[in-house]
């Protein structure tokens, strides 16, 4: 009698095909990471566009009122007591700067700041930006270069 021996099939994966998934895989880990990373630094934008819109607007409610804008935060709705006051998610502090209008001899006027904080600094395009009482809206880049139509378009 003949005895047959049963083939054995071993399945798997060899240590070399394993060592090529890693490979690809850390080649587009390594191209898709700084592509996503600055996208995810330009959404953060608009908590600064936003917040810039949002005082300003406040601010006019405040000049309707007062017939002047208010450099205290809690006068327009905001927490805290002084500018700058860091907004919506933690990336940007905006400052609100009110000139003296006897000074300025233009009547009443005001300039609102937005910076990067915390690992949004990383964002050298927009830098920071700013909007005035005329509505005038503003962005530098990191060596203070105007950059307004990158930094505020869509």
């Amino acid at each position: 009698m003949v005895q047959r021996t049963a083939s054995v099939r071993h399945s798997g994966f060899t240590l070399v095909e394993l060592l090529i998934v890693i490979v690809v895989a850390s080649i587009l880990v390594a191209i898709a990471m700084p592509s996503y990373q600055a996208q995810v630094r330009k959404s953060r934008r608009t908590d600064a566009r936003n917040a810039l819109l949002d005082i300003a607007a406040r601010e006019e409610r405040f000049l309707s009122v007062t017939n002047s804008y208010s450099a205290v935060p809690t006068e327009v709705g905001y927490g805290g007591l002084a500018w700058p006051q860091t907004v919506t998610n933690g990336y940007y502090q905006v400052t609100v700067t009110i000139p003296d209008p006897n000074y300025a001899g233009a009547g009443p006027s005001f300039v609102l700041t937005a910076t990067p904080i915390g690992v949004q600094t990383s964002d050298t395009a927009c830098a920071s930006f700013a909007v005035t009482q005329i509505g005038r809206q503003s962005a530098l880049d990191s060596n203070g270069v105007d950059n307004s139509t990158t930094c505020w378009g869509t």
